[in-house]
């Protein structure tokens, strides 16, 4: 059926997932719904659907330059505001979403003061560190490092807008959590803007925001509707996700978000230019990101687009989704980070592309050898922007 030319149809939707039937009406953006998600099944007993996102880069492989738009797009939605604005993005999966958001506001509005961090699943350096909850994710415990850099600190304890960035939005209680552990910090925040690529919210849940959040809330989407899920038969495996140890070092680094950035991050330019020498003419390529690290992998990816190449970008994940729908095949390795938990590349298999390029934060380590052996990679460890060493597989 093509329900592209069908608005009604396209508007509202009924799909029977092996999990459940979920039932959507779109209010906006229904003419381009098609283009930007799909539908998936979650092995969550919490949730089991999936609005899976085909220009996020994380579930489905994307051309950076799709990405980008995407990028700019949100950020437009931004209110003009005066003074400092704190961007924060949702690990995992928006982090590389709210980065590139951050950064393309910056690039709209130069010379203004902006603080970006991403929230994580991981303790990095010995600082404060504040938790919130996301309650239905397959990981639900989310931790903010304060910045240990005096200016950016300062940022964060003296802006006025906070914009927070995640691939949809369908109850807004995790951005509510995260506001409050923010006004706890800072009670001078005086606006919130959410971004998100879809909101599920409903047109009275999202008319409702500014009540419901104690101070005044604008949402900027791509696509707003409402859903409802009716939960099926299906049992999930009971499998942990998350081992958080606040004393365990995982590799995760410092210098991309986690402790807040006040600037762009600078795309490996040189790296692109020798890679894109050494590939051949029409070779398709894949930019893999690895779980919270995502951004550098879409940066390298858009550099070697501006050099010619037929390129895709996307991350590993640890969210487990079945393979039906908008998930064609799901590849299982072990973590990066040591975590001991299962992560996951799905609509990527063996073979599909001539070279596949595997971007980590983490030190070279089993699990990363692991991975590249399945899909064939070259593994690049990013330990700065302006040092990233090829890394042998054997």
């Amino acid at each position: 059926m093509n329900t592209r030319s069908n608005p009604l149809e396209l508007a509202r939707r009924s799909v029977t997932l092996p999990t459940g039937t979920l039932e959507l009406a779109l209010d906006k953006g229904a003419m381009e719904a098609d283009d930007l998600l799909g539908f998936a099944a979650r092995a969550n007993a919490k949730r089991g659907f999936l609005f899976l996102s085909k220009v996020l880069g994380k579930h489905w492989p994307v051309t950076p330059s799709s990405m980008l738009q995407v990028h700019d797009r949100l950020a437009a939605t931004v209110p003009p505001v005066d003074g400092p604005i704190v961007f924060i993005a949702m690990a995992e999966t928006a982090i590389g979403l709210g980065q590139g958001v951050f950064e393309a506001w910056l690039r709209a509005h130069p010379g203004r003061e902006a603080l970006f961090v991403h929230t994580t699943r991981y303790r990095v350096g010995s600082g404060d560190l504040i938790e919130f909850e996301e309650a239905h994710s397959h990981a639900p415990r989310q931790f903010l490092h304060m910045p240990e850099d005096p200016a950016l600190r300062a940022l964060l304890l003296n802006a006025g807008t906070l914009v927070l960035v995640d691939d949809e939005a369908s109850t807004g209680n995790t951005f509510l959590n995260l506001t409050n552990a923010c006004r706890r910090l800072n009670p001078g925040i005086a606006r919130v803007h959410l971004a998100t690529i879809t909101n599920f919210m409903g047109r009275e849940a999202t008319s409702g925001l500014s009540a419901r959040f104690g101070l005044p809330v604008s949402m900027g989407a791509l696509v707003d509707g409402e859903y409802r899920f009716q939960p099926g038969d299906y049992v999930a495996p009971v499998e942990a996700a998350q081992r958080f140890d606040p004393d365990a070092d995982r590799g995760a680094s410092t210098r991309f978000g986690r402790l807040g950035l006040c600037r762009a991050l600078n795309a490996p330019e040189h790296l692109a230019e020798r890679l894109a020498g050494e590939f051949a003419p029409g070779a398709t390529v894949v930019v893999l990101g690895t779980g919270e690290f995502m951004h550098a992998a879409t940066l390298l990816g858009a550099a070697l687009e501006r050099r010619g190449v037929n390129v895709k970008v996307q991350s590993t994940t640890r969210s487990p989704i079945l393979t039906w729908g908008a998930v064609s095949h799901a590849l299982r390795f072990p973590d990066n980070y040591g975590e001991g938990v299962a992560n996951f590349i799905y609509n990527i298999a063996p073979g599909q592309y001539d070279h596949v390029l595997v971007c980590h934060e983490t030190a070279p380590n089993a699990a990363l050898r692991e991975l590249a052996g399945l899909l064939g990679a070259r593994l690049f460890h990013f330990q700065s922007e302006a040092k990233v060493e090829e890394v042998p597989v054997r």
